[in-house]
């Protein structure tokens, strides 16, 4: 980068490097801005005696150009998601094959794990929400009301880092890595002001809100599901050995559906026992788009 276009301030450094990750996952663009402002920002501060704009130009010839660090940060994507990815496994053969491979793809069971746990950080999510916002409302008329919102506020965007961890973690959704990076030199209350108009304050909010009544649907499917499909494969396993004399049930009186249904509902139970594990992929595909779509800053501005 000449001297001419080079920039002369970290605003500028950080809207060229914007500029040239745009396209990029905004997940990617975040950490991307939050690693260079962090850098350029410890590097002016470490020579106060020089002018901003002369410590920009040392840093482009050492921590790089803005296009430089854009396409190192797309090479050390494009490595990182290979070393993370699940290991390949060989392609099922047919419909029927493909239909029960759900059964050796990892991100089948991380995503059934994430729906289990979903009821849970469902009701520690809605109720932090709904604690913090109650408390804020009431303490406004004391000089403590606005710093415990800002707290509040603060406290929902890392829980919305570790929840984005969880999400890339179990689902397979490229979440960011690095907060957004706090303003300096604002005074409070614009500080406030762009809290309020910051559209990720409120769908951080919303998708802690929601993820109450998410979180009991997915864990009802779940295990209503597998319940539903598991009971009907054992029962009819149990069945047919009790039928062929393999095992022998005595002081208990059990109703076994006639004896050639028996395959058929253990038939049945594998179907649906699949179906569910295919339905629980799908849904760990689709909330992690939500997640993505709720958590992440567009394009890493917001």
């Amino acid at each position: 980068m000449n001297q001419r276009t080079a920039p002369r301030s970290i605003d500028q450094y950080l809207a060229a490097l914007r500029e040239a990750l745009a396209g990029e996952d905004p997940a990617l663009v975040q950490d991307a801005l939050y690693d260079a402002e962090e850098y350029l920002r410890a590097e002016v501060a470490a020579h106060p005696d020089r002018l901003e704009a002369d410590t920009l130009e040392l840093i482009a010839s050492t921590y790089g150009a803005p296009d430089e660090v854009a396409a190192a940060y797309r090479t050390t994507e494009k490595q990182l998601q290979t070393a993370l990815a699940p290991p390949p496994r060989r392609e099922a053969q047919g419909a029927l094959g493909r239909f029960f491979a759900v059964y050796v793809d990892s991100r089948t069971w991380t995503a059934l794990f994430y729906l289990l746990l979903s009821l849970v950080t469902g009701i520690f999510y809605f109720t932090m929400v709904v604690t913090g916002f109650s408390l804020s409302a009431g303490l406004l008329v004391l000089i403590i009301g606005i710093p415990f919102f800002l707290l509040f506020v603060g406290f929902t965007r890392v829980l919305s880092l570790a929840e984005g961890r969880l999400v890339e973690g179990l689902l397979g959704q490229r979440m960011p890595r690095r907060p957004l990076y706090p303003e300096r030199g604002v005074p409070i209350l614009t500080r406030i002001r762009n809290m309020l108009v910051d559209r990720r304050t409120w769908t951080t909010m919303f998708y802690f809100l929601l993820m109450l009544p998410l979180g009991i649907l997915y864990f009802t499917v779940a295990v209503t599901g597998i319940a539903v499909s598991l009971g009907l494969v054992f029962a009819s396993l149990v069945g047919l050995l009790g039928e062929t004399g393999v095992i022998t049930i005595d002081e208990l009186t059990w109703h076994f559906p006639p004896t050639l249904l028996l395959p058929l509902l253990l038939a049945i139970g594998l179907l649906l026992l699949t179906a569910v594990m295919h339905l629980v992929r799908g849904i760990g595909r689709m909330h992690g788009a939500l997640a993505k779509n709720l958590l992440v800053a567009r394009d890493g501005a917001d």
